[in-house]
């Protein structure tokens, strides 16, 4: 029984990883606070894992363990980020976009509040307002209301950035 816990436990999180490493990298700027910060998602993940009911899927649940790690333990880190965006930046860039707009995304996003990281975050894997309601806590409506200041804050920050 046991073995069998730990075998769904590995397979529903190798198939979600890509989560815990998206959070550590909105929240961690240094490489090896991101891993020692993935380490600590892990463990928390495999210790709420009995408690995961199937109320939501298990990448909303991910979610929530996972961003109330970073918040939590992680609070102290100090972000420090010091690559200028390039001047020829005049909107948000897509997240499909190039190695430059990843980083000027980062970038942009980790001047945000730590609520604010993880709303962005959660709206950019395309969760739903009432998916990231239910990972942040939030009413659906304050969800809404906080995206639209959101996208102005990180307008603002891009061009700030160009001046």
């Amino acid at each position: 029984m046991a073995k069998d816990i730990d075998r769904a436990f590995l397979d529903i999180v190798n198939q979600n990883l890509g989560i815990a490493h998206k959070i550590a990298r909105v929240y961690f700027d240094d490489p090896a606070s991101r891993e020692d910060a993935i380490q600590e998602m892990m463990y928390q993940l495999w210790r709420s894992f009995p408690s995961f009911d199937h109320r939501s899927k298990f990448s909303t649940w991910m979610y929530r363990v996972c961003l109330n790690t970073a918040l939590t333990h992680f609070a102290k880190a100090k972000r420090t980020v010091s690559i200028p965006l390039a001047s020829h930046h005049h909107n948000i860039p897509d997240v499909g976009g190039n190695d430059e707009e990843m980083i000027a995304l980062m970038e942009a996003i980790s001047s945000l509040s730590k609520l604010n990281r993880a709303i962005v975050l959660l709206y950019l894997e395309g969760m739903s307002y009432d998916e990231i309601a239910s990972v942040t806590g939030l009413s659906q409506g304050n969800v809404s209301v906080r995206l639209v200041r959101i996208r102005k804050e990180l307008e603002a920050f891009v061009k700030r950035q160009q001046e």
